[in-house]
């Protein structure tokens, strides 16, 4: 038998330091090189010396890419798809230790030397010598090496299942790689006659609260989708404010009514989504002036369970639509008492009705040159893009005003949940005894609470549900898709089984050695053994 290369906790923690000292942060250089270093990795193994056509790079845009790696048994039809993500959020959180955030074993000594700065629960857990601190410790470079290190022993000891082990970009952002990686998952299916039988995620386990210290499993992922508005008024002299309408009093009305709406809650399976809450909201005037500002933007985030895209832009429109009944009534008041006309009724408009009039008005062509203005912004991200193709058309269609235009912005996560298939049934309790064989205990989440690239497969297509998402976000099809036909062909039970750690995105990020590097290679080998 060949001589395995990460099958020791030692050589495991090694291989997941070298993971993290590949800065890849999302958006920067260091992502863009990153898969072609894992790719060069995977290639000191044997397998894949002997295949080296199973190991590919997909791109994923902007000069990043993704990449899978199939470990093929020649009798084997079903595959589990190993799931993880290898880009990471910013380190400047890290200040003076900024330069050690990449090496973990440094780090981690360093802050043993003067650990006054830390917070008292990342202090006591330093003191016991049982975390690993760093960027990417957690989220979730332990999840892609423990993946190399089951391909690795799959293909050495000719396990007699497949594994397709598939790590991407832009996690973090907007699931750019997960996205391209759908559509070659669906290809290397066909190609190789692959059945999937689990889609496998080993993204960490998660807190509930600031003070759980429980370890869990997930037999499903939250859905997120970003309701977004234009708010466009009337603009005038600050001498003459009743001559106008500033667009931040009509933001106002949307957000208060927007910010914890109970209305937006979901309930399944004894778990609820958090309340809704902005994300952003900020007016278009570029710099100051007495011209009161008349355009401003917000974005609301949204978790979903069982709701679909229309189902949340119904309930959004009719939130904004009281919300803004509310202020027709209380600007109608307000010209009462100082004797004006004012400035017309806030009306609601979706994106596609807007889009529908100014095609008619200007036509196709010029409303695609409006388009583009905002397209062609390298410095601009999918969400200012968005927003700004409203603002473009309309200025082009003031006589709509004043109005809140109602939108989606991405990124978008379908929610995914498998709970009662019976392979997850018997997963679950399969994890939970290999736990207790470590005198552990792990409970069942039935949803992700963190976001993952899970939404991108097993997607159940409910009717048209996901057209009010093409047809109301601005960018869809230039800057942004979802291959929603492709997601429905990625058919299986999904599962998030991965180390514990704590305060992910956070300059006390850290791992748990015994569960990175003891419990959870056993655990992850045993539940893909009883598979086959």
């Amino acid at each position: 038998m060949s001589q395995l290369l990460w099958s020791t906790s030692e050589t495991l923690r090694a291989l997941l330091c070298e993971l993290v000292s590949w800065d890849s942060i999302t958006l920067t250089e260091g992502e863009t090189t990153f898969a072609p270093k894992v790719l060069d990795k995977l290639r000191e193994l044997k397998y894949f010396q002997e295949h080296p056509s199973h190991l590919q790079l997909h791109d994923a845009g902007l000069g990043r890419h993704a990449v899978t790696a199939l470990y093929k048994h020649p009798d084997a039809v079903e595959t589990v798809v190993l799931i993880s993500h290898f880009d990471t959020v910013q380190t400047e959180e890290y200040g003076i230790l900024q330069p050690l955030a990449y090496f973990p074993e440094e780090l981690t000594q360093k802050l043993m030397e003067d650990p006054s700065d830390l917070p008292e629960s990342a202090r006591i857990d330093l003191e016991t010598g049982k975390y690993l601190f760093g960027r990417g410790t957690m989220d979730m470079k332990m999840g892609l090496a423990l993946h190399m290190q089951l391909i690795e022993k799959a293909s050495v000891e000719e396990w007699p299942i497949n594994l397709v082990l598939t790590t991407v970009p832009d996690e973090e952002v907007n699931s750019a790689g997960m996205r391209a990686a759908v559509t070659q998952l669906v290809r290397l299916r066909e190609e190789f006659g692959l059945t999937y039988k689990l889609f496998l995620n080993s993204e960490p386990s998660f807190s509930q609260n600031p003070t759980d210290i429980a370890e869990y499993i997930y037999s499903g992922t939250i859905g997120k989708i970003m309701p977004a508005a234009l708010f466009y008024g009337k603009e005038t002299h600050v001498g003459e404010p009743m001559k106008g309408m500033t667009a931040n009093y009509i933001a106002s009305y949307l957000t208060q009514r927007m910010e914890w709406n109970s209305l937006f809650r979901e309930t399944n399976l004894g778990e609820s989504t958090p309340l809704p809450v902005s994300l952003q909201q900020k007016d278009l005037k570029l710099s100051y002036s007495t011209q009161t500002p008349y355009r401003a933007v917000s974005l609301y985030n949204v978790f979903v369970f069982k709701r679909t895209a229309s189902e949340v832009m119904d309930l959004f429109e009719q939130v904004a639509t009281e919300a803004m009944d509310a202020l027709n009534t209380d600007y109608q008041k307000i010209c009462q008492r100082e004797e004006v006309k004012g400035v017309g009724e806030v009306k609601v408009l979706r994106y596609e009705q807007l889009l529908a009039y100014a095609n008619q008005k200007l036509g196709a062509e010029e409303v695609e040159r409006l388009k583009q203005e905002a397209l062609v912004q390298e410095d601009w991200d999918d969400r200012e893009k968005s927003l700004r193709i409203v603002d473009n058309l309309m200025i082009e269609c003031q006589e709509l005003a004043p109005a809140t235009i109602i939108l989606f912005a991405p990124p978008y996560y379908p929610a995914v949940n498998t709970s009662n298939d019976l392979i997850i049934i018997e997963a679950v309790e399969l994890m939970k005894k290999s736990a207790q064989s470590f005198n552990n205990k792990i409970d069942q989440i039935h949803y992700f609470n963190g976001i993952c690239d899970l939404s991108y497969v097993n997607y159940e297509n409910v009717g048209n549900g996901w057209t009010a998402f093409e047809n109301n976000t601005p960018i869809w099809g230039d800057t942004y898709s979802i291959p929603f036909e492709d997601m429905a062909q990625l058919k299986g039970p999904v599962l998030n089984v991965g180390p514990f750690g704590k305060d992910a995105h956070q300059k006390t990020e850290r791992l748990h050695v015994d569960s990175a590097f003891v419990e959870m290679p056993v655990m992850l080998e045993t539940l893909l053994k009883s598979l086959y």
